[in-house]
């Protein structure tokens, strides 16, 4: 194995700093032919029970935040394990990574570790085959284009606000390109700063670039959008859909199937919950929920899925958290249509396109994702390409860790010209989300 050029000869990290200012870890690889390659591992705030644990060093520095373990451990274990290692064989990589962990959460290792690995493992590859990164990850069959699914209101554990639903967006259909999305998608948001403006709202924007206002309501925010769309000149179902990310696990109470709301106070069962959001599709263009209830509320997503499920795209997040094994029982057992895609919640890229296939193989759709605590690394735009996933949520058109990701995608159609292919209109509301009118 020595003769190749993707052979890894040395493997290094660094404790780096993510969009929150909390460190974070940064894997480099370097490869026989001199090819260097870094990865950089994100972090979530609202974070599912059962996702890969985050290796911290919970000592005095940075609030116990610090990666100093995570980054020992690729330099010292991780780095022994793959040298010598075929780079562009990902699957093999990661299996030793796996090994070496023995845990079933990677707390040993640490995700935050094999995943800046396997990321940088991977770029590197693609860059000493001199093809790109979601060539690589999908080879020649890459050619979709994502639609952004614009995070451009906050709230949550996202915004420092009284709004409990985690993220209102928009999804701008009507728009032939991922270039023209980009115009679209900007151009409400820079009207939703104006309007907010007028009625003396706060613009101060949350994690994840949305606006994050007081508001009195999820109706108030979404009327919000709608009026600043239409005032961009953009009107429902013709040019834009809307998304929202309840996050309904940060509200479950020590009852089973009860919530209440951590900021209003609101509280709901599970069969009421499922009442608001069937009143809210009712009355809006809303072509997503995700989380729209607990990770733990299994009856509870059985009958939203089957009330709603024709209906919505009813993305699971924390109740899937991009692992094949729980992705499979919702599969099985009838709970949502949709997987939110996280890398860093399983831990290698490997295991992260394992959870595509298994999604994809039984229709349902699957939506690449960021992390509220991000970096400038753009490998998951690379990812939504090369997985043909169709969609993407990275946040608003502010902040430069989200910008990259669309910046990302803009060459990468640029660079696939006439070939590249974007969902537009007919796919969104053939699906599902037109059924709503």
């Amino acid at each position: 194995m020595k003769h190749l050029k993707t052979t890894i000869e040395a493997v290094t990290a660094r404790q780096i700093f993510d969009s929150r200012g909390n460190p974070t870890v940064e894997a480099q690889i370097t490869l026989a032919d001199g090819t260097r390659a870094i990865g950089c591992a994100p972090s979530g705030a609202s974070t599912g029970d059962f996702e890969a644990l985050e290796l911290r060093d919970g000592d005095n520095q940075y609030g116990g935040k610090g990666v100093l373990k995570a980054v020992a451990n690729v330099k010292n274990i991780i780095a022994e394990g793959i040298k010598g290692q075929n780079a562009a064989d990902l699957h093999e990589i990661d299996r030793i990574m796996i090994k070496l962990d023995g845990s079933r959460e990677k707390k040993n290792l640490g995700a935050n570790a094999t995943l800046a690995v396997s990321m940088a493992c991977a770029k590197a590859a693609a860059q000493s085959m001199k093809i790109p990164l979601y060539k690589f990850l999908g080879g020649i069959n890459a050619v979709t284009l994502p639609m952004p699914m614009m995070n451009i209101l906050n709230g949550g554990a996202h915004a420092s606000n009284n709004v409990d639903v985690q993220e209102f967006m928009i999804m701008p259909i009507g728009a032939p390109t991922f270039k023209e999305c980009m115009r679209f998608a900007t151009e409400i948001y820079h009207s939703l700063a104006a309007l907010l403006k007028k009625r003396g709202l706060a613009v101060s924007v949350g994690d994840e670039g949305g606006f994050a206002p007081n508001l009195g309501s999820d109706e108030e925010a979404l009327d919000l959008i709608i009026e600043a769309a239409e005032k961009a000149g953009y009107r429902a179902r013709t040019h834009f859909l809307l998304a929202m990310d309840a996050a309904a696990s940060e509200w479950k109470t020590d009852r089973n199937g009860m919530y209440r709301m951590p900021k209003s106070g609101k509280e709901f069962t599970s069969e009421t919950l499922i009442d608001h959001w069937q009143s809210l599709s009712d009355k809006y263009p809303l072509f997503s929920l995700e989380d729209g209830l607990d990770q733990e509320d299994w009856k509870g997503w059985e009958m939203l899925t089957k009330r709603l499920g024709n209906k919505l795209q009813l993305v699971g997040d924390d109740l899937f958290v991009t692992n094949t094994e729980r992705l499979k029982k919702g599969i099985s057992s009838g709970c949502g249509n949709s997987i939110l895609i996280k890398p860093n919640q399983i831990g290698t890229v490997s295991e992260t396109l394992d959870a595509v296939k298994t999604a994809q193989t039984a229709g349902y759709t699957t939506v690449i994702s960021h992390r509220s605590g991000e970096t400038e690394d753009s490998f998951i735009a690379d990812l939504a390409v090369g997985v043909n996933s169709g969609q993407i949520k990275t946040g608003a058109p502010c902040r430069s860790e989200r910008v990259a990701k669309y910046n990302r995608l803009l060459r990468i159609e640029e660079q696939l010209g006439s070939g590249a292919d974007f969902l537009g209109t007919d796919f969104f509301l053939n699906v599902r989300g037109g059924k709503a009118e």
